[in-house]
């Protein structure tokens, strides 16, 4: 069967399938479409880090131009997972580096990196574009400074929710000024207090920076001289927001100025945010087009009421626990809330959902109502309740 194609044209076909369930299957058709593909194959995802060894994938794979790697399972997020327990991408990077050095992409998910595994990367990988630190941990900002110095192609930095040692914010100084092609920009993770003059001079070098999310130290009144800067940002931003993420210590009162914004928000992230109740839900009356949604318990089951009648094109809601580790906490989160998101937003696609209490019936009613959810992932804190 593999014969039957001249290797050119089925190279030319493998390349419109960008699904890496699909690239697998297709690679076990027979010997030809294995060979073809370990050739021409640039996109790699290694689910888990322990399923395939990096001599085994370099052997195997040519030149890989974009890899994505996950270590710890997602519970690890919580502590459920004992230190030491592995994922080092020390190995990995060191193997990529030798046999890919035109590496374009690299994306590392719950894994430790350290700080001689990012001078190793901003070292080899001269032609990097993407990289992106998702739940990573054990590296530090002097290793920040050594991808910000090196990585002169770099679009994309995303530090999504890495624990990093945080030894200042003096990193940022280190891209170079005439440094121009960053895109995204994710560092709210980090906690120090960032250099304002040398973040305001990375936003004016580059013109194409749509995405930045600062840490909480940056307030809001410095938040208007960036937004100046870089008028063209949509993810944090101008008339033009469309996400809103990274807010962590806000007090009630500063809410109102984030209301004229609102009818624009496609995306909300207040996985940070210990934002109440009764002020959540005024800010939510404000989001009508809002499609995703990402918030702690204090939403309860009020807020997700409002949420359901204030919503309509609500694709995915993420809930996630304050404290879930505190057997008393005041909070009324149950399965109402979801049971009124799933029949008041009709477009529901995907749900995460940590609540204390969840009954057979409501999960009857949101299948009920919702058929079409594509992703659903109930934890309950406290599987003894009903």
């Amino acid at each position: 069967m593999g014969n039957t194609f001249p290797e050119e044209v089925l190279e030319h076909v493998l390349s419109f399938i960008d699904s890496h369930s699909d690239r697998s299957s297709v690679s076990l058709v027979c010997k030809a479409w294995y060979e073809t593909d370990r050739w021409c194959r640039r996109r790699l995802f290694i689910g888990n880090c322990y399923a395939v060894s990096p001599p085994i994938v370099v052997r195997r794979f040519r030149d890989i131009r974009s890899l994505t790697i996950k270590g710890k399972p997602h519970f690890a997020d919580y502590n459920w997972v004992p230190n030491g327990w592995g994922a080092n991408a020390y190995a990995w990077i060191a193997a990529m580096a030798e046999a890919y050095p035109a590496l374009e992409e690299l994306r590392l998910k719950r894994m430790v990196v350290s700080d001689e595994a990012l001078e190793l990367i901003g070292e080899k990988f001269r032609n990097l574009r993407v990289l992106v630190l998702c739940y990573c941990e054990e590296f530090s900002t002097d290793g920040l400074a050594y991808i910000a110095a090196n990585c002169r192609k770099l679009r994309v930095l995303d530090l999504c929710d890495s624990e990093v040692d945080d030894l200042g914010g003096s990193w940022i100084s280190h891209f170079p000024d005439n440094f121009t092609p960053l895109e995204f920009l994710n560092i709210s993770c980090l906690y120090s207090e960032l250099r304002f003059s040398a973040l305001e001079r990375l936003l004016v070098r580059c013109p194409n920076l749509k995405s930045l999310r600062v840490n909480h130290t940056v307030p809001l009144e410095k938040l208007a001289i960036l937004l100046e800067k870089a008028p063209q940002l949509e993810d944090l931003g101008c008339k033009g927001l469309k996400s809103l993420s990274g807010l962590r210590e806000v007090a009630p009162s500063y809410l109102p100025a984030v209301y004229p914004l609102c009818c624009g928000l496609t995306s909300l992230n207040l996985s940070y945010a210990s934002i109440q109740c009764p002020d959540l839900t005024k800010l939510l009356s404000q989001c009508q087009n809002l499609q995703s949604l990402w918030v702690l318990d204090y939403i309860e089951d009020k807020g997700l009421e409002v949420l359901a009648s204030s919503c309509k094109d609500l694709q995915e809601l993420r809930v996630f626990p304050s404290d879930p580790h505190d057997q008393e906490q005041n909070i009324t989160l149950t399965e109402q809330g979801l049971v009124c998101v799933a029949i008041g937003c009709p477009k529901l696609r995907s749900v995460l959902y940590f609540c204390r209490q969840m009954s057979n019936a409501a999960l009857f009613t949101i299948a009920r109502n919702r058929p079409n959810l594509t992703h659903f992932r109930l934890c309950l804190i406290e599987p003894q309740s009903p």
